[in-house]
């Protein structure tokens, strides 16, 4: 293909991974912050996490919406397009940068988009660049856990990334051999948490690890309306779960119950050898669609094998742990407790 003027951002919460498939987000294509990058910045850059691209979160309800800055934001993107003469658009991103993506396109700009989140939870792809990292991250955390509260006696309770989706708190507690695991998809019974952990105090076992997601509910949250479970708990003074569960089972079991947040330490660091290989196999079908022509498309990995989907279909969907799926049976199986 002849030369390309080819504009890339990276939007929403940086993840490892990114600089191995390369403006602040789309905040820079707003307010027209951009820069030729030279062949010489790239050098190097495999092996860094997070993103020399910088990166800025701007929420998708809030981009069709005129502010008080009185900025039409869509209008400015479009203008900024126009303006540096891009023959095409590279959004890396996650759900909301899709749905943005998606919204350009349908505005007659040329994008594509590659999925990066440590969530794993877009639509349409088998595994996102960020999550395999974050997932090794996330499981070292479980492991050092194990001998703290085995010296201590301790129920020890990490609380790992994930609001909607359980993918990362599923796969790094299968790895980090927690004992129970809970996530936003199989709503939590805190009396079934209770006895579990109940049963492995009386079977002779010292300690107990319980992997939590962040967005993680109870059985009697789930009968309320997401609007009155945000409302009940800000109510009653609480984020997440997690401290939630802890107190209560403190209070049941008698056990010493402590909480571990390791937070954005999940996002950060360098990639691992296989973001490495997913992003630039992602980085090199972008460029192919770009050869191609073929915009509006976000690139996936479908059945192992590298592929891409209608950004109309996939974006604003999200992927969802299955609760009867293989991987949660699997656990089930080696006596893992969902609290369900």
């Amino acid at each position: 293909m002849g030369k390309k003027r080819i504009g890339i951002l990276t939007s929403g919460g940086d993840c490892q991974g990114l600089n191995s498939a390369i403006q602040n987000g789309y905040y820079g294509l707003i307010n027209n912050i951009a820069r030729e990058m030279q062949p010489s910045e790239f050098s190097g850059i495999l092996t860094m996490g997070g993103t020399i691209l910088g990166t800025k979160r701007q929420p998708f309800k809030m981009i069709s919406s005129i502010g008080e800055d009185n900025v039409d934001k869509v209008k400015q993107m479009k203008d900024t397009y126009k303006a540096l003469k891009l023959d095409c658009l590279l959004t890396l991103g996650g759900n909301g940068t899709h749905k943005t993506a998606n919204l350009l396109s349908q505005e007659g700009l040329n994008v594509i988009g590659l999925p990066k989140t440590i969530d794993n939870d877009i639509f349409g792809t088998d595994v996102t660049f960020g999550f395999h990292t974050a997932v090794d991250t996330a499981t070292d955390v479980i492991d050092r856990l194990h001998t703290t509260a085995a010296s201590h006696s301790r129920i020890l309770m990490v609380e790992i990334m994930g609001n909607k989706a359980g993918w990362l708190t599923l796969y790094s507690g299968i790895a980090g051999g927690a004992d129970a695991i809970i996530i936003p998809e199989i709503p939590y019974d805190i009396d079934k948490i209770c006895d579990a952990l109940q049963k492995r105090s009386d079977n002779g076992h010292r300690f107990s690890i319980v992997a939590v997601a962040e967005g993680a509910y109870s059985t009697d949250e789930a009968k309320l309306k997401k609007k009155d479970r945000a409302k009940a708990r800000l109510e009653a003074g609480i984020t997440t779960a997690t401290n939630t569960i802890a107190a209560q089972v403190q209070k049941a079991t008698g056990i010493e119950t402590r909480v571990c947040v390791p937070g954005h330490m999940l996002r950060g660091g360098s990639p691992s050898a296989y973001d490495r290989i997913l992003a630039t196999r992602f980085g090199v079908r972008a460029a192919q669609l770009i050869a191609d022509k073929k915009y509006g498309y976000s690139v996936a990995m479908i059945k192992s094998e590298i592929s891409e989907n209608p950004l109309e279909e996939v974006a604003g969907k999200t992927k969802f742990v299955d609760p009867n799926g293989g991987y949660v049976k699997s656990a089930k199986a080696l006596g893992i407790s969902f609290g369900d």
